[in-house]
């Protein structure tokens, strides 16, 4: 019994440090990208054709 409360600390512990590094990366701007996704579908994929030329 005693191992199932250590292994349900532990994890809560994982999960608070992993809750927490995602609040600080969201507060300093990690996943503001507003202008590419906006712009993405307007851009054309590269040719793979091009890039290997016949010999």
């Amino acid at each position: 019994m005693g191992v199932i409360y250590l292994l349900i600390s532990v994890s809560l512990f994982v999960a608070l440090v992993f809750l927490v590094s995602f609040i600080i990366s969201v507060r300093n701007g990690q996943y503001d990208d507003t202008y590419t996704p906006s712009v993405r579908m307007l851009f054309e994929d590269e040719d793979k054709s091009s890039e290997n030329p016949k010999k």
